[in-house]
């Protein structure tokens, strides 16, 4: 199961990983710095846009090759998708 970005290497580890989020929110979602939607997706938004700095510290380059429209597709569909 994909408890860490880190072990992302395919769609379906994708889809576990965020599943492990939903659990984890539902578990102790009150412990977390954006618990609540709006604030997720703000710092969701926040952290897309820095994300070279966070790359850069960590001695990583930020992806060239990311599927960013996958990423919006799934983010737009999970509005409407039952």
């Amino acid at each position: 199961m994909a408890t860490s970005p880190e072990h992302v290497d395919s769609r379906e580890d994708l889809a576990a990983f965020v599943r492990f989020l939903h659990r984890s929110h539902a578990e102790e979602g009150c412990s977390w710095e954006n618990a609540d939607l709006p604030s997720f997706l703000e710092a969701l938004a926040a952290w897309i846009s820095d994300a070279d700095g966070w790359y850069g510290n960590n001695g990583r380059e930020l992806p060239a090759d990311g599927d960013w429209r996958f990423f919006a597709r799934a983010l737009r569909a999970a509005s409407v998708y039952e």
